[in-house]
């Protein structure tokens, strides 16, 4: 009978094929979780020493974990708009630049496909930088073409909540996907060589980027819809576009987007507040008080690497192993699976696919060379638009009215 959990011989072979093929963690955020503590300030909180306990992800971690390469978001809130989001997107950028200056031995900057090459073949960890939310260019295909020039290699399109032109998966339908601005932001994106990626957007946003895009797309986080149904997972339906598009579906940890006991109690939990005439974001202590007397009648259900594992299973069924990633969301999340605490347990989910009979030629793409080949691809594509057209400056009143 097979184990139920990696054996030793899996846990060690699983570190010796990260070493060989380190991952590309498609979303990390660190820069928001650094803002909100400490302001940014790295005296205060540095992250060359282990940061368990107060946050996830800090060198020796990330070294542990068998990271090469790291999207680091650039998130600003949906709450910002305007003006405020684009300077609240431009000190996310620039707390990025402190970290790469601060620890230059460890940490490579990186926007292109042979920029994080070489920075593996320096021993260094690849940072890249994604926007989360398209309302981050404030309507404006200029700002757009800023934040790519400031190294911005890819831009969620929306976050949790609709913007002006595109839909989000957690909020009420208003523009039916894309809205004609919205597609021209994806034509302008594939222009410049910024992946368009998919995570928290609706499927109706999804199967609309997919029609306009000349380049891949990336779901810098998402898992798989049929095995949990969260709406911010990715509908089978889509994963399988991906092999035509050439894109990457890169399995997110969050568990309320991984284990369905996890979505179910998180919906209990929330009704719980309502009840009590509370939001179900509300975080005043009364509001905790009645979140942990729930917790404590209700235990919390835990997702494992296995739970994982189980969308990857289903991911690689759907869209191919061609066409498939990882990225944790660490530091995003308030809760991660067991075995996956914080970005020194990739190894565990490593092991776990192993003993799921993966081949390290499968793991491999995975882990490095579907990221860097997505990235690789949206450069050359990128080329080709740029000989053919120059930069849009439609603009959204002209576009939608």
């Amino acid at each position: 009978m097979e184990p139920d959990s990696p054996t030793a011989e899996q846990s060690a072979r699983a570190r010796a094929i990260l070493a060989a093929h380190p991952v590309v963690d498609g979303h990390n955020d660190l820069p928001w979780a650094l803002r909100e503590q400490v302001r940014y300030d790295l005296d205060r909180l540095g992250i060359d020493t282990d940061r368990t306990g107060v946050l996830h992800t800090d060198i020796p971690r990330l070294r542990s974990g068998g990271v090469g390469a790291q999207f680091w978001s650039v998130y600003v809130p949906s709450s910002l708009t305007g003006d405020n989001a684009v300077s609240a997107t431009l000190e996310q950028i620039d707390a990025v630049r402190q970290l790469l200056d601060r620890y230059p031995a460890d940490l490579a900057p990186a926007a292109t496909a042979d920029e994080v090459e070489k920075a593996r073949a320096e021993g260094r960890i690849a940072s890249l930088m994604g926007a989360e939310g398209g309302h981050s260019i404030n309507n404006s295909l200029a700002t757009l073409r800023a934040l790519h020039a400031l190294g911005v290699r890819y831009m969620t399109l929306t976050h949790n909540d609709n913007n002006d032109w595109a839909d989000s998966a957690t909020d009420t339908p208003a523009h039916g996907g894309l809205t004609a601005f919205g597609r021209e932001v994806v034509r302008e994106m594939n222009r410049c060589g910024m992946l368009v990626d998919l995570s928290h957007v609706a499927p109706a946003t999804m199967r609309a980027a997919l029609d306009t895009t000349t380049a891949p797309v990336v779901f810098s986080h998402s898992s798989a819809r049929a095995v949990c149904d969260h709406p911010r997972n990715v509908p089978d339906d889509v994963l399988e576009r991906l092999p035509a598009n050439g894109g990457v579906a890169m399995v997110t940890f969050v568990p309320k987007f991984v284990l369905q006991a996890a979505v179910d109690w998180t919906a209990a939990a929330d009704e719980n507040l309502r009840a009590h005439g509370l939001h179900h974001l509300d975080t005043t202590p009364a509001a905790m008080k009645l979140h942990a007397a729930f917790e404590e009648a209700h235990p919390r259900p835990v997702a494992t690497a296995a739970t994982v594992a189980d969308h990857l299973d289903h991911m690689r069924e759907t869209a191919g192993v061609d066409h498939i990633g990882i990225g944790g969301d660490y530091d995003g999340t308030a809760f991660t699976p067991a075995g996956l605490d914080d970005v020194s347990g990739y190894p565990n989910l490593i092991a776990e696919l192993l003993r799921r009979s993966w081949s390290e030629a499968e793991i491999a793409k995975l882990t490095w060379g579907n990221a860097v080949r997505v990235l690789r691809d949206a450069e050359a594509v990128a080329r080709e638009e740029q000989s053919r057209r120059g930069p849009s400056n439609a603009t959204i009143t002209a576009l939608d009215g």
